[in-house]
C-alpha cells in the first residue's frame, strides 16, 4: 500500500497569485525510480512542464516575450499578435494575449494538433492553418513563416514575438525552467537532455548553467529530418520536435552532445514513459527519454540526470498513441511496437557529436 502523505504535507498548498499567468513555471521536478531498472544507481529526474497552465515548456517563453514587449513599448490595446507555431507556443501566447487583452493570430500547419489548435480558437486566438508545403524547400514551417510575413505587412499594428530569434525565449527558461531545477537539485547535475524545435530551451538551459559554472554535460536530443545542427531535412510526422528552418536561436546555440531520434522512437519512449512511470507526455519526450536510454552503458556509476518533458500526452493521442496510426504512418505492427515497448532495449549510443 502506498502511504499517505503526513496531513502537515498533504494541506500545504501554493501562495495565492495574481491572475493565470503567475502560475506558469515552478512545474515539478518528479525522481523517476522505475524507468532505468536495469541501473538503479542512476538518478534520474523529469521536469513536467506539461503543469504549466496551457500545458506546455512555452507558457514561459510566451509570456515573457509579451511582457518584454509591453515593458518596451512595442504593443498596446491596439496591437495584433501574429506567430508561426506547431502548436503549443499558440496555445500559450493564446493565453497570455487574451489575458492582456490582444488579438492574436495564429499560423499553424496541417501536423498541429486537432486540441492545440480547438484550445487556441477557445481562447479568442484567430488560427489560420497551411496546407501546402514552401514550394522552394518542401517545408512546412517556410509556409507558415511565408504567411506571417504576408500578415505582418497587412495587418495595421502588427508584431511579431518571433519565438525564433527573441531573447526572451530563452531567457524564460535560463530564469525559470534550469534555475528551478538547479535550485531544486543543489547545484549538482550530471547530465542534462533537452529536445530542440526554437532551441530556446536548450540555450536558456545552457546559458544559465554556463553563467553558474556547472560542469553539466548537455544533450541536445533532435528529430531525424530536422536541418538544426547541419541535419538533413527528411520526413517528420509529430510537431513541435525539430525544425525544418534553421533559426537565429539556433545559430548560436551551444551543447556538449546531439543525439537524433526517430518518430518511432518518441512513440517508444512516451509508451514507456506510461508503462514504467505512469506519466502521458508529449512526443518531444519520448525522443528525449530514448536518447537518455541510448547513452546509459556510457554514464558513470551514481551519475544524476534530468530530463525536460516539455508537454503532455493529450493532445496526442490520435498519434502517438493511437496503434492505427502508427501502423499506419510509421509501418510498425501493434504486436511488433508491444515488444519493442516491454523489451526495454535501446539503440546503441551514436558517436558523440
Amino acid at each position: 500500500m502506498v502511504p499517505r502523505l503526513a496531513p502537515s504535507t498533504a494541506a500545504r498548498s501554493l501562495p495565492p497569485v495574481e491572475g493565470v499567468l503567475e502560475t506558469i513555471g515552478k512545474t515539478p521536478l518528479v525522481r523517476l525510480r522505475r524507468y532505468l531498472r536495469h541501473r538503479p544507481d542512476i538518478e534520474l529526474w523529469a521536469k513536467l512542464e506539461a503543469f504549466n497552465p496551457g500545458g506546455s515548456a512555452k507558457d514561459r517563453p510566451a509570456a515573457w516575450m509579451l511582457d518584454d514587449a509591453l515593458a518596451e513599448g512595442l504593443i498596446d490595446s491596439a496591437s495584433t499578435v501574429i506567430e508561426s507555431s506547431s502548436g503549443n507556443m499558440g496555445v500559450g501566447l493564446a493565453q497570455a494575449c487574451r489575458y492582456h487583452g490582444l488579438r492574436f493570430i495564429c499560423v499553424v500547419d496541417a501536423r498541429a494538433h486537432e486540441t492545440n489548435i480547438r484550445m487556441m480558437r477557445a481562447l479568442g486566438a484567430d488560427v489560420r492553418v497551411v496546407t501546402r508545403a514552401d514550394a522552394h524547400t518542401g517545408d512546412l514551417l517556410a509556409a507558415r513563416l511565408r504567411l506571417v510575413a504576408e500578415l505582418l505587412a497587412s495587418t495595421p499594428n502588427a508584431f511579431w514575438p518571433d519565438q525564433y530569434a527573441n531573447a526572451s525565449n530563452p531567457a524564460a527558461h535560463a530564469a525559470g525552467t534550469m534555475r528551478e531545477i538547479d535550485e531544486a537539485l543543489d547545484g549538482r547535475l550530471d547530465h542534462l537532455f533537452v529536445a530542440t524545435s526554437t532551441t530556446g530551451t536548450l540555450r536558456g538551459c545552457w546559458e544559465y548553467l554556463r553563467d553558474h559554472g556547472r560542469d553539466t554535460c548537455v544533450v541536445a536530443v533532435d528529430a531525424h529530418g530536422s536541418v538544426l545542427f547541419g541535419g538533413e531535412r527528411g520526413r517528420r510526422m509529430l510537431p513541435g520536435f525539430g525544425a525544418g528552418v534553421q533559426s537565429v536561436l539556433a545559430d548560436g546555440a551551444s551543447f556538449h552532445r546531439l543525439e537524433r531520434v526517430s518518430d518511432l522512437e518518441c512513440v517508444v519512449g512516451c509508451r514507456r514513459l506510461v508503462d514504467r512511470e505512469a506519466i502521458l507526455a508529449g512526443a518531444s519526450s519520448g525522443g528525449v527519454i530514448m536518447a537518455l536510454e541510448r547513452l546509459v552503458p556510457l554514464l558513470a556509476q551514481a551519475s544524476r540526470c534530468a530530463v525536460i518533458l516539455a508537454d503532455g500526452g493529450a493532445g496526442y493521442l490520435t498519434t502517438v498513441y493511437d496503434d492505427p496510426w502508427v501502423q499506419r504512418e510509421l509501418r510498425c505492427e501493434p504486436d511488433e511496437l508491444a515488444s519493442i515497448v516491454g523489451r526495454g532495449a535501446a539503440a546503441p549510443a551514436s558517436p558523440a557529436s
